[in-house]
């Protein structure tokens, strides 16, 4: 059932077993999971089945450090959560994202990598990971290179155990912003409240024991639910927040006994690592497994990275390389130039050259008009990027390409100087927004200018060509500081001195709390997130579903789901 809790009775108290606060596909996962069984549910969404500007207006908030996207950007409050905005175009104006697991690396402790180490490794995961699999509607779980190539589209022959090619696999959008809102819809112990904002989580005298969660919706009616278990499913930025807006009886913030929540946060930065010269041209004729395209009906896409020998070897961060075939056009003076005026003009400044600048665009004016009406007219993209794929299937790709252009998606070193924390400006519910501090490491930078260095001495010595290394001064080239992936702000650690939550995603000394999400990631590895939050949001479900059993079984038994 879906309610609009704007029509709630003011002050209204309902009584549910289990709340869920976020409709994400963290949240979503849970209640799915939650379907058919014999106890009440409560999933509560902030925004409502469409976007509504008002209702995001609510993710604001303020950024030190690098220049970070605009964290309103980061929690998209609707339906669905930020799945809604997946833009892989994966089959025809169908769209989606790219998942694959973590790598077994990432779970470890590494002596190189402070602060790193998961509760359990990857192998205890796996079977969680399969059935997120079904979920998200993917193909096999198979992420090595020689179940998906052929003789027509082979990996690329590196020498050694430094570099290898590992997949993407890609999964509709609509099963979370769509389908699954049918499914727990029907569900007759599924109610979905819309427009619900959690202000507040309340506890006992004691801190130990969740009671209720205060609401607000923006046209000013408030209620309460209370619940004997309640899971937060907001995202890396909003989880955290949630915690330390609730304050009343812990000051610094619900469960910031340790000053460990909001810390620690982390992303996945887009780095320009370089351009790709291959020796042959012919090679844009045989590395379709590098392209976005459907392999017995399963969208994949092929990338390299170094293997894990030689990130131990190395002592590096993980990282990912992906390859996009580009033309002589590529980075022209014109093209470059017109991007330059066009964020200048945004920015309100005057840029350097500008007199150069005008002349690189007037002279190639024709070209530029050609490729604006294609792309913003026609619709046609320009280019293969990380949203658009396809290339391998044209004809003549030997004559149509120059180089790859090489794009890396890299892990980042938990910092617990990186942090979200309370912004002095409130929200229009009156609760502070949130701030973020985020800033490089020396150790994120080191890592990634020794792998760059790593694939262009193997990139030569397979004879593939020469590969290009793309910096800004002494730093990394950057695309982007985040990939939308907000992590770590309420890492899982054994010890409540060094995380929030426990193995088991409950947070350490409340008995009935629990985070669902890559808050709760201690590393965060390179790959996209979403299907590690789906395998540990179907781990958690089944926890709590064995542990209401077990009350049926014996009614006289406390609820009990810690360690």
């Amino acid at each position: 059932m879906l309610i609009d809790s704007r029509t709630l009775t003011n002050n209204e108290v309902i009584k549910t077993e289990v709340c869920i606060v976020g409709a994400g596909p963290a949240g979503i996962t849970l209640a799915r999971e939650f379907i058919g069984q014999d106890f009440r549910v409560c999933l509560v969404e902030s925004g409502d089945l469409e976007f509504n500007r008002e209702t995001q207006s609510l993710s604001e908030g303020e950024t030190v450090g690098e220049p970070f996207p605009n964290l309103q950007d980061m929690r998209h409050r609707q339906f669905g959560g930020h799945a809604n905005v997946w833009n892989v175009e994966i089959n025809n104006k169908q769209f989606g994202l790219r998942h694959m697991p973590l790598d077994a690396i990432d779970f470890e402790k590494r002596n190189c990598v402070p602060y790193s180490g998961w509760p359990f490794s990857k192998s205890h995961l796996n079977s969680f990971y399969e059935r997120a699999h079904e979920v998200c509607k993917l193909g096999a779980f198979a992420y090595d290179a020689l179940t998906w190539e052929d003789a027509k589209s082979p990996q690329l022959p590196f020498i050694g155990d430094c570099v290898t090619t590992t997949i993407f696999q890609f999964g509709p959008r609509d099963v979370f912003t769509n389908e699954y809102r049918k499914q727990i819809n029907q569900s007759p112990n599924i109610t979905t409240y819309l427009n619900a904002n959690v202000v507040e989580i309340e506890t006992d005298e004691t801190a130990k024991n969740v009671t209720r969660v205060r609401l607000a919706c923006l046209q000013g009616n408030k209620f309460w639910i209370v619940a004997k278990i309640f899971i937060l499913a907001t995202g890396g930025i909003e989880n955290a927040r949630l915690l330390l807006l609730s304050n009343k009886i812990q000051k610094t913030g619900l469960a910031n006994q340790n000053d460990v929540v909001g810390r620690f946060f982390m992303d996945h930065p887009i780095i320009r690592s370089g351009i790709l010269y291959p020796s042959s041209q012919k090679i844009f004729n045989s590395t379709a497994l590098y392209d976005l395209r459907r392999v017995n009906n399963v969208p994949i896409m092929g990338k390299l990275h170094l293997t894990e020998q030689v990130i131990r070897r190395e002592q590096l961060l993980n990282m990912s390389f992906i390859l996009f075939p580009r033309d002589g056009k590529f980075r022209s003076p014109a093209k470059t130039s017109a991007k330059t005026l066009l964020s200048s003009i945004l920015q309100k400044k005057i840029p350097k050259h500008t007199f150069q600048h005008l002349g690189n665009v007037i002279k190639n004016i024709d070209d530029l008009v050609v490729d604006w009406y294609k792309y913003h007219i026609k619709q046609q993209h320009l280019f293969p990027d990380l949203s658009y794929g396809g290339w391998s299937e044209h004809q003549g790709n030997e004559n149509r390409y120059l180089m790859f252009e090489v794009l890396s998606q890299t892990e980042q070193v938990p910092n617990p100087d990186n942090r979200v924390t309370l912004s002095n400006k409130l929200d229009r519910l009156g609760c502070p927004q949130a701030k973020l501090i985020y800033r490089w490491s020396e150790t994120d930078i080191c890592s990634i200018k020794r792998s760059q260095a790593i694939l262009a001495e193997e990139i030569a010595r397979a004879g593939l060509g020469k590969f290009q290394i793309e910096s800004d001064g002494e730093l990394p080239s950057v695309l982007s500081f985040s990939t939308h992936h907000n992590m770590g702000t309420t890492r899982m650690h054994i010890d409540p001195k060094q995380g929030v939550v426990d193995a088991n995603s409950k947070v350490h000394g409340i008995s009935n709390l629990f985070i669902a999400g890559s808050s709760v990631f201690p590393t965060g590895g390179y790959a996209n997130p979403t299907l590690t939050i789906v395998a540990l949001a179907i781990r958690l479900a089944d926890r709590v579903k064995a542990q209401f059993t077990a009350k049926s079984e014996n009614p006289t038994a406390k609820l009990q789901i810690s360690g």
